[in-house]
């Protein structure tokens, strides 16, 4: 038999092995916590869900979590708009998110290498999400789509991503990236089979399509004008399709069955009566203002331009050559110097002037750099006399002296 002190010696010792052993297993799985983040806590990073404040955008909105998205890209604004579908059908602007990097400049994307940003409509499928990406997360865009492979144009690996890195891509942080990622995972989940990215140079406004109005680019801009133009006045994403190398909107072709080929010819077809109405009258208040505008930036143009040449032609006159540097020496006559040198030294400033032609009248206006000295001898201090003296500008020295003065009143005797 053990004694009572032995039974409580084994018990004491078994009980410290227990609790060595349970303080291993919790330092243990602090340290697995803390080299899995992705497996712990907020967890995998294409498995995280939208932020709170985009949650709270869609209750605010009417929106299902798995209502269907559509995309929206503008490069000179370096934005990324996401659009959802709320309850009534329609779509409503989410979110917009600043695009941290873009690469090349406002145009379409032509070839491999070239290392520019596509613009175009864009169909995004599951199979182009890639939660492993080298860039945190991404979706690859599908260039070439249909209208590119036609015109060919050739490019890989076009991509929104994270990481803030672009060679040809969007990129967005790594905190944006996942929240569009998640958006998008969860709208194929309520059943989206794939959604749509717009991108386009700017926001297609009559100002924007003005100022741009003499870029190579701007028949390619105004067809991507007219998908931007569909969903402004529909809300909806347009059904895009491409034949004889051009994009075409919402069109439904007349003969069941005959389809869009992007080289072919258009087959015969059709836009909803009420679109293309909608349509049609946006883009005639548009092309108006588009006018309007494109004439007032001609003028101002015209002006700056005119305001060049003539700063040049000056320039070209009194610029740092030897020869230019006596003329405007010889222009500023000393105080003492004689009235026929101040005289040629003005003809020589007007002479060197520049001329210009009045548009309207066709008359020649010279300029004049300096106005015309008024010769007279003298010194400077006699000349100040002689003029402000009060016997008369025109008085000469001989006139100026004081002769006697006659008075017929008679003063009267002193007290």
């Amino acid at each position: 038999m053990k004694t009572p002190a032995a039974l409580q010696k084994r018990v004491t010792g078994n009980g410290a092995g227990k609790a060595a052993r349970l303080g291993s297993l919790v330092i243990a799985a602090g340290v697995l916590a803390a080299c899995q983040a992705d497996e712990f806590g907020a967890g995998p990073k294409h498995l995280r869900p939208v932020s709170d404040s985009i949650k709270r955008k869609m209750t605010d909105l009417n929106m299902s979590s798995t209502s269907p998205i559509m995309i929206r890209i503008f490069k000179e604004e370096s934005e990324l708009e996401v659009w959802k579908q709320t309850r009534t059908g329609k779509y409503k602007k989410l979110e917009e998110f600043e695009i941290c990097k873009w690469s090349g400049k406002l145009g379409p994307k032509f070839k491999e290498g070239d290392r520019q940003a596509p613009e175009g409509f864009y169909e995004i499928t599951p199979a182009l999400m890639n939660p492993n990406s080298s860039y945190h997360l991404a979706f690859n865009l599908g260039y070439p789509n249909r209208y590119d492979r036609a015109h060919g144009r050739t490019g890989s690996h076009l991509m929104v991503h994270g990481a803030c890195s672009s060679r040809g891509c969007y990129a967005m942080t790594d905190e944006q990236v996942e929240d569009i990622y998640a958006l998008a995972r969860d709208s194929f989940k309520g059943g989206q089979k794939s959604f749509q990215v717009q991108a386009f140079p700017f926001r297609m406004t009559p100002e924007n399509m003005a100022r741009h109005r003499d870029s190579e680019h701007l028949d390619y801009w105004n067809m991507l004008k007219t998908g931007y133009d569909h969903f402004e006045v529909t809300q909806k994403p347009p059904k895009v399709s491409v034949c004889e190398k051009k994009y075409v909107f919402d069109a439904t072709t007349l003969v069941e069955g005959v389809p869009f080929r992007a080289s072919a010819k258009c087959p015969e077809y059709q836009v909803h009566p009420s679109i293309s109405s909608a349509v049609a009258s946006k883009q005639s208040k548009d092309d108006e203002k588009f006018q309007q505008l494109a004439a007032r930036f001609d003028a101002r143009e015209e002006r700056q331009q005119r305001r060049e040449d003539r700063n040049k032609r000056i320039a070209e006159v009194f610029g740092n050559s030897g020869d230019e540097a006596e003329i405007t020496t010889a222009t500023i006559p000393s105080a003492d110097q004689p009235a026929s040198s101040a005289g040629n030294a003005s003809a020589v400033a007007a002479a060197s002037a520049p001329v210009e032609t009045n548009g309207e009248t066709g008359e020649t206006a010279v300029e004049t750099a300096f106005a015309p000295q008024e010769q007279s001898s003298g010194s400077a201090a006699g000349r100040f006399l002689k003029r402000w003296v009060p016997f008369g500008s025109k008085t000469t020295e001989a006139e100026a002296s004081v002769g006697p003065i006659t008075t017929d009143v008679v003063p009267g005797a002193k007290p």
